[in-house]
């Protein structure tokens, strides 16, 4: 499958998602994560998920980026694949007036969607651009954080992504991502296809490769901060992004045997054996004196 097929692959399942609010309100369902898989899986407090705007939390992360990340007041903070918003918006909260929050994603209904919560918000400091990670619409050297929630696992150019956010970044600056990241081999019945069940984890990069990859674009003190298994993470997600994929009106096909066998994977819990969720920080030597190509 090429670098092309599994961004298209990407945007249609995260176009669903964002769109199943929408779609389903009618019926009175939700796309909203209940509270207590945010906080259980995910790591946010009550007054975070107070603080951010209704529809924010689709329940995609793997982590809370901002909880670990030093932002300051006045810092200007880039999330990569920020999705409905709600790191940014968390992000917004910690920078204050001075500081400014860019939320980048290359699915134009999650920025759609992203916007409108800003929109009801209110929130002033937070803008949501149109791009993908690997060619980040921002400035060289222009931003002071940059914080991703497991986005980076989904883009067929993981190295490129580094190598980008280490271009934005101004010299002392760092970068917090949570992620998922492999500890074994998947079997190839589920990396077999990018729209499966699994597909929260088919993309993701063995963990010695992903903080190889982060040095090589560059970036210093690279250490991971926490580590657990992310075998309930992937389920919160593949769960996500199924209900997107179905329709009461239409009748759905019968998913062929490999996805049937990733989606099994994920139900027996074994995910865990292959793969575990991370936050990874990051800086960028403040003696760097030019912006790498």
């Amino acid at each position: 499958m090429s670098d092309d097929d599994v961004r298209k692959a990407v945007r249609r399942s995260y176009g669903r998602v964002a769109r199943e609010e929408r779609s389903c309100c009618d019926s009175g369902c939700s796309q909203e994560v209940p509270a207590e898989v945010a906080k259980t899986l995910l790591g946010y407090t009550d007054e975070q998920l107070a603080a951010i705007p209704d529809g924010a939390n689709l329940g995609l992360g793997c982590g809370n980026p901002t909880a670990l990340a030093s932002l300051r007041e006045g810092d200007v903070v880039l999330d990569l694949g920020a999705g409905a918003g709600i790191d940014c918006f968390l992000a917004a909260e910690r920078v204050g007036k001075r500081g400014r929050v860019i939320g980048v994603d290359m699915t134009p209904e999650m920025i759609d969607r992203a916007r409108e919560n800003t929109e009801r918000s209110g929130v002033g400091n937070v803008e949501f651009r149109l791009g993908e990670i690997e060619h980040l619409p921002v400035a060289d050297a222009s931003v002071d954080r940059v914080i991703s929630n497991c986005v980076i696992n989904l883009s067929p150019d993981k190295p490129q992504v580094f190598r980008e956010a280490y271009r934005a970044l101004r010299p002392g600056g760092e970068m917090l991502v949570s992620d998922i990241v492999l500890i074994a081999d998947l079997p190839p019945e589920v990396r077999a296809d990018a729209d499966s069940v699994a597909g929260c984890i088919t993309g993701a990069m063995r963990k010695e490769e992903y903080l190889a990859a982060i040095e090589a674009a560059g970036f210093e003190r690279v250490e991971i901060l926490t580590e657990r298994p992310a075998g309930g993470i992937a389920k919160q997600e593949s769960g996500a992004c199924d209900s997107a994929k179905r329709s009461p009106r239409v009748r759905q096909p019968e998913p062929p045997e490999d996805v049937r066998q990733a989606a099994r994977l994920i139900d027996s819990g074994k995910v865990d054996v292959f793969a575990t969720s991370i936050h990874v920080r990051a800086v960028k030597s403040v003696a760097v004196s030019s912006i790498r190509a």
